[in-house]
């Protein structure tokens, strides 16, 4: 069932949302030369899949396992084994603030995909956005066939951010079959068990060095970016939220370039500060709604005068 908010709980959510999901991005990159990539996905997902468990056992008969194994499964290996496998993997070859921007040409994606599968309208705005976002990956990318930047770490960003389109797009037709809680709890569980899996198979353990940093750093993503964050995030969305998500989604990229910089030293050169004003340009435009024709009070009906 959906739960409503209030105006400023909901705000209070989002902006959680894109700091936890924003410092993400240089957190990883800090972790990774403590850890073998798929071995720290698979442990901050199952991590914060089993933080999340407690909670959804509260709701044990919305759980419906034999009718939604399939689609719990199939969110897993794209939210999770797909979106945080890949970007595990290619954050280390481009710094985190441009990889996170381009990971977050996902609302882009979801244009196109929403267009497709759900039917929903592109207006001129989402037109706009699309075509300046395609630019701002076409100016990021000839950088780095520049030698500046790794074409590999673009086409991990991307396929990374692929997943994640598909999997929310795929969460929203089946939304109406899903509890919230449950669905968030069990795709990081399964995507985490398949990360690990793949990870044992291909990396070793013995590769990971339990510093209290990298400890630290674990521990803070899996509860609040994993956990915390993808909770509020469904959450949001089931309470009919999903254009004010959408609205806020641009400054994550912004905010991973901040904190890029403080935590990390990265550096924006030109082609970076040209391609990320580009694709933020774009986000904005993709979540821009047409101004709705208002009639003045004493005309306006009761169907008229709400959101």
């Amino acid at each position: 069932m959906s739960t409503t908010f209030s105006p400023r709980r909901t705000l209070l959510m989002v902006l959680f949302l894109v700091l936890v999901w924003g410092i993400n991005w240089p957190l990883t990159k800090m972790a990774l030369p403590h850890t073998p990539p798929l071995l720290f996905s698979g442990l901050r997902t199952l991590i914060g899949g089993l933080i999340l468990l407690p909670i959804a056992l509260r709701r044990l008969p919305s759980l419906r396992w034999k009718t939604n194994a399939r689609a719990y499964v199939l969110l897993g290996l794209l939210n999770v084994g797909g979106y945080y496998g890949l970007q595990t993997i290619g954050i280390g070859y481009l710094p985190a603030g441009l990889f996170s921007t381009l990971v977050f040409l996902q609302p882009i994606l979801l244009g196109v995909f929403s267009r497709i599968w759900l039917g929903e309208m592109l207006n001129a705005f989402k037109v706009i956005g699309l075509i300046l976002g395609f630019a701002g990956v076409a100016v990021i990318s000839l950088g780095g066939l520049e030698g500046h930047l790794s074409p590999l770490g673009i086409v991990l960003a991307l396929a990374s951010s692929l997943c994640w389109a598909l999997g929310t797009i795929y969460m929203k037709k089946q939304g109406a079959n899903f509890d919230s809680v449950w669905a968030v709890t069990l795709q990081l569980l399964i995507g985490g068990a398949a990360l690990l899996l793949l990870g044992s198979g291909t990396e070793s353990w013995g590769g990971i060095a339990w510093t209290p940093s990298f400890v630290g750093i674990l521990l803070f993503i899996s509860l609040f970016v994993i956990a915390g964050g993808w909770l509020i995030y469904f959450l949001l969305i089931d309470a009919g939220e999903v254009s004010t998500v959408g609205a806020y989604t641009f400054l994550i990229p912004v905010l991973s370039n901040l904190f890029s910089m403080v935590l990390l030293g990265e550096k924006a050169t030109v082609s970076l500060l040209i391609g990320l004003l580009m694709i933020v340009g774009s986000i904005v435009f993709v979540n821009r709604r047409p101004a709705a024709n208002v009639l003045p009070k004493s005309t306006a009906s009761p169907e008229c005068s709400g959101d």
